[in-house]
């Protein structure tokens, strides 16, 4: 049974000139301990996907199931103690008059944890900050920082999937790796399914196993990580995207 499933969903948007689809009857599924990635240009709805299955997209039609459970138009507790979301910018995701301690303090209560100091701990420790970092503010930390306190907090209820957008895209180069084995090791180390969302095809190569490359809208190819590697679209605008992406040009010589 695959962990998510998603069938025939379209995403709207109404605005003063009318209506704008932001995705376009996509159908995919994602197996349990995979790592699947989701590219394409701006606004082609690779974020809007992820939005619609945490239930922040209110207008929307088809069937998304998640561990074989089909998804409503609300999302109670339980679901999100089994789906966490980590967000682009770690500067607008923390409250910035909130400590770390308060930021996982909350979450873990709200989750109805116990042993809340315990498990602060741990979890710092799990994202490669001390205890020193426990009663720092936002404007202390630096943006790796942050977003390690962001993937903290989406580790506080123990959930079984995780959805990251664009992660690491507003960080430093020299942060980005560091995020990305973070993530490639707790995935591992907590058995968890990811979906990531990415423009850039180096860090989808890195951290998944599977690729649906999306064009206004709607997913025009499904292709394994190796395929992408090996230059093996099939699609002419998933070849676009691999020729003019620095680094997937195919060798010469």
């Amino acid at each position: 049974m695959s962990h998510i499933s998603i069938d025939n969903l379209s995403v709207w948007f109404d605005i003063n000139e009318g209506r704008v689809d932001a995705v376009k009857n996509v159908s995919l599924r994602v197996n349990q301990g995979e790592s699947f990635g989701l590219v394409g240009e701006s606004g082609s709805g690779k974020s809007t996907i992820l939005r619609a299955i945490v239930g922040l997209t209110p207008t929307w039609s088809g069937a998304m199931a998640v561990a074989g459970e089909e998804l409503g138009r609300k999302r109670n507790r339980a679901f999100y103690k089994k789906v966490q979301m980590v967000f682009q910018d770690p500067y607008a995701s923390l409250h910035p008059r909130q400590s770390v301690d308060q930021v996982l303090g909350e979450t873990l209560k709200l989750h109805g944890a116990g042993d809340v100091d315990e498990r602060i701990e741990k979890l710092l420790a799990d994202v490669g900050l001390g205890p020193a970092f426990r009663f720092r503010y936002p404007h202390q930390l630096s943006g790796g920082q942050r977003q390690r306190v962001a993937i903290a907090r989406a580790l506080a209820p123990e959930p079984e999937i995780l959805l990251l957008d664009e992660p690491t895209s507003a960080l430093d180069v020299s942060v980005q790796a560091e995020i990305l084995n973070l993530l490639s090791d707790l995935r591992h180390e907590h058995n968890l399914t990811y979906v990531m969302v990415s423009h850039d095809l180096a860090v989808v190569s890195h951290m998944c196993e599977k690729i649906a490359v999306m064009q206004l809208g709607e997913i025009v190819e499904v292709m394994t990580v190796e395929e992408m590697r090996e230059m093996k679209p099939k699609h002419p605008y998933s070849r676009h995207l691999l020729e003019s992406s620095l680094g997937y040009k195919r060798r010469t010589g």
